[in-house]
């Protein structure tokens, strides 16, 4: 699991910082979640290839989670791309993209199809053999959604060097990776556990932003591997987090501590500070595990 951080600031881009916007490489898939303004420049210099991404989940209808959406969709049109592109999105995004489209009379040569999301409780919005995704309903100004991935069970792992001495014929290799007993060429029966070894542990990835201090997420993000959670404020300047329904760091290190997470990374900063440093340490006093999201920096789990 790789996550690429392109943007990890609040409200407005500036010259050396982004408005949100990340991509998750789970289990072969690629994930783009959010899309501020500048996305695809953040995409291109970084190297993420375009045609991987084919499913954009976009939390809420604020500029600086989307206005870059209407720029990579008119680009993969000019790309010529012909794969289908999912959005998962609040209700109304569709609206606006296709009305710039309209009024461009830009249509794509490509299948876009919007996943119109209102409902303010935990849902599964995406799911294949490999991978499911939850929505994770936030506090915040506007209907927002933050997005939960977690990875199926995968097959277990041949030890090939017993699998052969157990003298098993390879057809049944498919079998033991499924997990089940198979007779061997002398016809006795094999146990599973003595010819393979376990899967890895599926991993899980949760993304929060922007939300006011809820525990109502604790359930549904309750043990993931990685939460990534808005920090926009530090505590100095607290009394403006529930206005406007953001989070400091200190908030979001008590979401990861009673969520019993393995790893919290801080982002969506008020351009207000200059050092992010003070971030992870007002952070650290409550939890011990926290990285800080930086513009271009990727964390590999």
């Amino acid at each position: 699991m790789k996550l690429s951080i392109l943007g990890c600031y609040s409200a407005t881009p500036r010259v050396n910082t982004n408005p949100t916007a990340q991509v998750l490489d789970i289990n072969n898939h690629m994930f783009l979640i959010d899309c501020g303004e500048g996305t695809q420049v953040q995409l291109r210099k970084h190297k993420i290839k375009f045609n991987r991404i084919k499913h954009i989940f976009i939390s809420h209808l604020h500029g600086d989670h989307f206005f870059g959406l209407v720029g990579l969709i008119s680009t993969f049109r000019l790309l010529t791309r012909e794969t289908d592109l999912h959005i998962y999105a609040p209700k109304g995004l569709k609206e606006v993209v296709t009305l710039q489209m309209k009024l461009a009379n830009s249509w794509t040569n490509y299948k876009l199809i919007f996943h119109e999301l209102n409902s303010k409780t935990s849902e599964l919005i995406f799911e294949d053999n490999k991978v499911e995704v939850h929505t994770i309903p936030l506090d915040h100004r506007v209907y927002t959604n933050g997005f939960l991935f977690k990875e199926k069970k995968g097959e277990r792992k041949l030890d090939i060097t017993e699998a052969e001495k157990a003298n098993i014929n390879v057809a049944y290799y498919r079998k033991l990776k499924q997990g089940h007993d198979v007779v061997n060429e002398d016809d006795v029966l094999i146990m599973n556990e003595s010819v393979t070894l376990p899967a890895n542990p599926p991993k899980s990835y949760a993304f929060c932003s922007d939300t006011a201090y809820s525990e109502a997420i604790i359930p549904i993000i309750q043990n993931v591997d990685v939460l990534y959670h808005e920090s926009t404020f530090l505590d100095k300047n607290e009394s403006l987090a529930q206005p406007t329904k953001h989070s400091t760091a200190k908030q979001a290190a008590m979401i990861a501590k009673k969520a019993n997470v393995g790893q919290l990374i801080l982002g969506h900063y008020s351009t207000r500070y200059d050092n992010l440093v003070d971030f992870k340490t007002e952070a650290l006093t409550i939890f011990k595990n926290v990285e800080l999201a930086e513009d271009g920096k990727t964390f590999e789990f």
